[in-house]
Formats: structure tokens, sequence, C-alpha cells
């Protein structure tokens, strides 16, 4: 074949049959980052009108309940049943959870909407991340992934302030209400791939299918229990100071309930680390575990050693958003590197990235190189994640493409909570005069988890692949 053809037959993102796939992608993605976005700016407004502060926390940690459980419910319908119905089912869950918002007479409204957005958002990411699989060949999923970060940059950058102004505009409502407006038309873009997905004939199930199906469906109530675990470990963490006995005693039994039901929840063998799928998953925990685990400290660290203002201190938000979109759209281009490298690459950058952001607190090194290495880090993040999710799928079969992927957004779900509930303890205990060394101490181990991640990620690859 020569160059030419080659050029002609190779398959493209923004050409052809996957044109409207991709916009209708983009929209729902791009949709569901405002939306995720504008919460934390309205959200002030809104329990200031319900005059319910203390209803604060709940409306926060409400989705993060319903997010674990139907992450678990998504990976099994979507593979029993296929993508479609499920991504219905998220697309109807969440226009409800944006009318509940915004038509809220009060906060136990606008926590049943939040609750209901969780649901929606776990449904949607698990559905399309199948129907992605299914309808794109594996040449273009990489590319496909660094489009679905590069949409969290706009969001991440004038999402506050859009929502920031349409709140004083026209009032925190329409925030809500208009995202439902949206929605309609990410929902026909995507049309002629939910057709070719039902047109599609269902795969045959082996007998070993048809048991991990069972085994999945089993470990639901403790899907269930995570979830629990997990909006009680959030509330817990909010009124440590208030409450120091009950918190004390919430986050420990929260902390083994989500661990022992992350030993039901999860592939066998994700705890070693065993070769192939179970190795993405403990990689994706780690990870996941060990930026998120930085990033929600850095503002408050430059706040109160560095004298940032809040405004300039959010700056951390636009390095995560840019640098981790740069790293993914990296990740996406045509290269002969083997994926694991790839993978490898990022976690070392990440690892490398964390160690010079804990000079921030350990050092008085200049505010500028410390940031310089939570960018590192952001790219490192951006060429980690979106690999994980092509390995994920380039792992899985029609089969089983919506479990695996459920189980790989619970294990960073859960490992970041879990990282966040003992780095939040941790600053709880010292809040009268945080030291450097609490800040200092959270953000190593965050480099040590990376580290652990770096060294865990050649187990991606199947044993027989290692020996071909």
């Amino acid at each position: 074949m020569t160059p030419t053809a080659e050029r002609v037959t190779r398959p493209r993102l923004f050409s052809g049959p996957h044109l409207p796939l991709v916009l209708g992608v983009i929209g729902l993605v791009t949709l569901s980052a405002f939306e995720n976005r504008a919460v934390g700016t309205a959200l002030p407004t809104m329990v200031r009108e319900f005059d319910a502060l203390g209803s604060f926390g709940l409306a926060s940690a409400a989705p993060n309940a319903s997010y674990l459980i139907s992450l678990a419910i998504a990976g099994l319908w979507s593979d029993r049943r296929g993508p479609i119905p499920t991504l219905r089912v998220g697309a109807i869950a969440f226009t409800l959870a944006q009318l509940l918002v915004g038509t809220a007479t009060g906060m136990p409204m606008v926590v049943a909407g939040r609750l209901l957005s969780g649901l929606a958002e776990g449904l949607l990411d698990v559905s399309l991340m199948v129907l992605v699989a299914r309808a794109l060949p594996a040449v273009l999923r990489p590319r496909m992934f660094s489009l679905f970060a590069a949409m969290w940059i706009l969001p991440s950058v004038i999402g506050p302030v859009l929502t920031g102004l349409v709140t004083e505009q026209f009032g925190w409502r329409w925030v809500f209400l208009g995202a439902v407006i949206l929605l309609v038309p990410s929902w026909m873009l995507l049309g002629p791939a939910m057709r070719q997905s039902l047109n599609t004939p269902a795969p045959e199930r082996s007998a070993e299918d048809a048991a991990e199906l069972e085994a999945w469906r089993a470990a639901l109530p403790w899907a269930f229990a995570a979830s629990v675990a997990l909006f009680s470990m959030t509330l817990a963490g909010g009124q440590l100071e208030a409450h120091p006995v009950i918190g004390g005693i919430a986050i420990p039994v929260a902390l083994v309930t989500l661990g022992l039901a992350a030993v039901r929840v999860m592939p066998k063998g994700t705890f070693v680390a065993r070769h192939g799928f179970p190795a993405v998953v403990a990689v994706r925990g780690l990870g996941g575990a060990a930026f998120a685990g930085v990033g929600a400290y850095l503002p408050l660290l430059l706040t109160l050693q560095h004298d940032f203002s809040p405004s300039r201190a959010g700056v951390t938000l636009s390095i995560t958003g840019v640098c981790w979109a740069f790293g993914s759209w990296l990740q996406g281009r045509e290269h002969a590197i083997q994926r694991v490298n790839v993978l490898r690459a990022g976690l070392a950058f990440m690892t490398g990235g964390l160690l010079v952001t804990s000079l921030l607190a350990w050092t008085g090194a200049t505010t500028w190189f410390g940031l310089i290495g939570w960018a590192f880090a952001g790219i490192g993040m951006g060429l980690s994640s979106s690999s994980l999710s092509v390995l994920t799928l380039d792992l899985s079969d029609h089969n089983n493409s919506g479990r695996n992927s459920s189980a790989a957004q619970m294990a960073g779900t859960m490992s970041i909570s879990t990282a966040l509930a003992i780095s939040g303890t941790l600053l709880a205990f010292n809040s009268d005069d945080p030291r450097p060394w609490v800040f200092g101490a959270i953000i190593t181990t965050g480099a040590f988890v990376a580290l652990l991640g770096l060294l865990t990620a050649g187990r991606v690859r199947k044993r027989a692949d290692l020996l071909g």
C-alpha cells in the first residue's frame, strides 16, 4: 500500500461516520464538566437563599455517594444490555437532576437533585466508555480520550466566571435549567452511533463470562456499602473540628467498610497488581490518590504559607486543567511508543513533579518553582490517566468493557476518597496552626504513592505479552 493510500484509508475522528459520535460525546462531557464546576460557584448562593448553611456539606457530598453505586450498576447493565439503555437512563437522570435543583423550593430538593446528579454521572461515564469501545476502532481511542481531558479546560477556566455572571444576572436557577437545554443537541448528535450500537448483534457469552456477571451482581450490595461509607466519611471529615469524638469514630469505621467493600468489588488480583487488567485498576487507584490527594490542598498551602489571595491560589486549578489536557493530547498523538511506556512516562512525570511541588512546604523555594513541579505532575496525570483508559478498553471485550470501565473508575473514586479522608484528618488535628510539615507530609506521601504506581505500571501487560 502506498503512503497516499494509507492516508486515505486511515480512520479519522473528525470526518466520516465518526464525526457525529465525537461531537455528541464532546458535548456531553463538556456539559457534565460545566455542571460539575458550576455547582461549586452557585451552591454558596443557594444555601444562603434557603437559609440552610448547615446543608452545604450534605449537598456537596451527596453526588459522591450515588456516583459509586451508579458505577457498579452501569457496568453490569452496559455489559448485559449494551450501552444505549444505560446512556438513556443517565441522560434522563441528568435532566431530572437539573430540573430538581433549578426549581428547588428548599434544600431537600437540592440534595435530591445532587443525588440524582451523581447517579447520572456514573451511568453516563460508563456507557460513553462502552459506546466508544464499540463504535470507534482501537487506533482512534487515544485521541478520543485526549479530547475527554481537553473538554475540561474551558469549564475549568471560564466555568466559575460564567456561572457567577449567570447567577448575578439571571439567578442561580438558570445555571441548572440551561444545562437541560444544552443537552438536546448533544443527544441528537449521538443518534447515529446509538442506532449502530443497537443494530450490532449481542456477543456470545461463555460460561466463564456468565459467572463473572453473576459475581459482579453479587457485589452490588458491597458497592452500596462503599457509597454509604464514602458519604459518611465526607460528612464526618467536614464536622471533625466541631464534633471530634463522633468524627474520630465515624472516619475509621467508614475506612474499614470502604476497604472491605473494595476487596469485594475490585477484580481479583487488584491488591497484588496481578498482570493484566487487575494491575490497570491498581495503578488507576494509586495515580488518582497521588494527584487528587495533593491537588486538594495546594490552594490552602499557597494561601497560608505563601500569602496568596484565594483568587490567586486558584491558579492551581487552571494549571491542573491545562497541563492535564496537554499530557492527554501528547499521549493521543501518533507514535511508535508502547502504551505501557507512555503510562510509565506519565507516572515518572507525576512522581518528579510532586517531589518538586513538595518544596513549597519543606523549603523557602520560590513559589513559581513549586508550581512548575505541579505543572509537570499535571502533564504526567494527563499522560497516565488517558493511557489507563486506553488500556482498560484494550484489555476488555464487548462482554466486559462496562464492568472493567466501572471497576477502574470505582478504584479511582475510592482511593481518592481514602486519601482525602486521611489527609483531612491530619489537617484537622493541626487546624489551629497547620505547620509546613503537615502539607509537606501530604505532598511527599502523594509522590511516594505515584512512585508505587510507576513501579507497578509494567504489570499492566499480560504475562503472555511479556513472554511473546
